[in-house]
């Protein structure tokens, strides 16, 4: 057990007042426990700017015992922020770009890592899962490959380069920006993957409505992880649970259902929850 709580927040996507709520009436102490996301801190939620600012706070009075990873949605509005794909701007995006502290919080934002391993609880904290073929070492070592470009002066372009669904196999030797986007692919958009690990994602729903062929990606250990243990977001249709390796965290807050956080350092995983309305 580590010495202070390790509490983590599934998708916020812009949902203040419900996160403020969640940690009021959980037993987090702020000043001494650790504060985890698991990414999409924003968009289609009616708070983005403040929600942004509001973590990024957090982070600057908790320093090391607060943890944030990228989403999906994270990277979207940085590619927004310098021209990429501007035909998809979406609610909450369009307030942060004109905010006038943004270029703050889009250099600390861009500055997040994809994927956090904490050898202490033995957890991995990441946006949508990790890859099925890749040892726990690897993904963190591939996790690491795209933050020092995205951390970097070459940033620009692999906003650019990172939009796209192929290749959806993967293989040592892939290189450049195919290698990227398959990592990012991978940690922040996986839900379904083929028996052999090939990404799919043209269907997105619950676990259970998929073709034959599809598995979540959860369900393919291909490559043994010794008892580390995955907490992840991204999924909202499936909604929040825990087994022995996995934490799922998105309860769709966004959508109106729920916003969970869970204990992730006690030998029993303990969630909590609260009602994602506002006023």
């Amino acid at each position: 057990m580590s010495e202070s709580g390790i509490y983590v927040v599934g998708d916020i996507q812009g949902c203040l007042q419900p996160l403020r709520r969640l940690i009021r009436k959980s037993p987090i102490d702020l000043g001494r426990d650790q504060l985890w996301f698991v990414g999409d801190l924003i968009n289609r939620g009616p708070q983005s700017l403040e929600a942004l600012r509001y973590i990024k706070s957090l982070s600057e009075e908790m320093g090391e015992r607060m943890k944030v990873v990228l989403g999906n949605h994270d990277l979207h509005l940085l590619a927004l922020a310098h021209g990429v794909r501007k035909t998809a701007l979406t609610y909450g995006m369009e307030e942060i770009l004109e905010a006038r502290d943004h270029i703050e919080l889009l250099e600390w934002l861009r500055h997040q890592p994809l994927l956090v391993r904490d050898a202490a609880s033995k957890s991995v904290l990441v946006h949508a899962g990790v890859y099925p073929a890749w040892s726990i070492k690897q993904a963190a070592n591939y996790a690491r490959e795209v933050e020092s470009i995205l951390q970097g002066p070459d940033y620009v372009k692999l906003l650019k380069k990172m939009y796209g669904k192929r290749p959806t196999l993967w293989a040592d030797d892939l290189d450049g920006w195919e290698r990227y986007r398959f990592i990012i692919n991978a940690m922040t958009r996986m839900r379904f993957c083929t028996r052999k690990g090939g990404l799919n994602f043209n269907y997105a729903g619950a676990p259970g409505g998929q073709s034959r062929k599809l598995y979540p990606w959860y369900e393919l250990p291909l490559v043994p992880r010794k008892n580390w243990r995955i907490v992840f977001g991204h999924w909202s249709s499936a909604g929040a649970w825990f087994d022995g390796n996995h934490v799922a965290l998105d309860s769709g807050c966004v959508w109106g259902e729920t916003m969970t956080m869970a204990r992730i350092d006690l030998r029993k995983i303990v969630l909590y929850q609260t009602e994602c309305k506002y006023g």
